[in-house]
């Protein structure tokens, strides 16, 4: 036998060793590399766990008056410290009047403790989510009182541009516009003094 064909004898059961091991190497990354997507897909990823999770405002440095909003669950949150004027006006008889709902009585509109003429935790604050209940546009927020092109009985509250619903500084929607029921209140509660915690009201365990 030549040495050459020695050699190759010799040699031919390293290579299908290495073949063998090359093989199953290969196969193992690209069966994990198929894994990885299905299993990432398993689990939400960051953007959808804190789409759905509860946001902390501080409200220390918001003046009476003031209104900010925040993001929750991909919808606009109004947060507005109402004056003096304003939770007076909100308790007038006689603007209850331009009211379809006054007395919040469509429960879906807010939870159990919102069920007030403030519709709020404390008077003083109004957190609603800025959304139409016609087509879902947001509204305008018009605290100025008896402007000219809402004439002289508006006492301020928000005006929906698309479609012209109108809603007082609680969200209580006015007769006779599109909007059918007054601005949603979201869950929400207060974690300090001054701190808001939207899309939770009750303390989790």
């Amino acid at each position: 036998m030549s040495e050459l064909a020695m050699t190759s004898t010799a040699t031919d059961p390293r290579r299908r060793r290495f073949l063998v091991t090359a093989t199953t190497v290969i196969g193992s990354l690209g069966i994990a590399a198929l894994a990885v997507p299905f299993i990432s897909a398993m689990n939400p990823s960051a953007r959808a766990r804190s789409a759905g999770a509860p946001v902390n405002v501080d409200v220390s440095k918001l003046e009476p008056g003031q209104q900010i909003t925040v993001n929750w669950r991909g919808k606009p949150v109004w947060i507005l410290r109402r004056t003096p004027q304003m939770l007076d006006d909100l308790r007038s008889i006689e603007f209850h009047e331009y009211l379809r709902d006054p007395d919040s009585a469509v429960g879906a509109q807010q939870p159990d403790y919102a069920q007030s003429v403030y519709r709020s935790i404390k008077p003083e604050y109004l957190v609603v989510i800025a959304l139409c209940t016609h087509l879902g546009c947001v509204p305008s927020f018009r605290p100025d009182i008896a402007p000219l092109d809402l004439g002289p009985d508006w006492p301020g509250g928000y005006f929906c541009p698309c479609h012209g619903s109108k809603f007082d500084l609680a969200g209580r929607v006015y007769k006779a516009v599109p909007a059918p029921t007054n601005l949603v209140v979201p869950p929400y509660r207060f974690i300090s003094e001054n701190q808001v915690r939207v899309g939770e009201d009750t303390v989790m365990s």
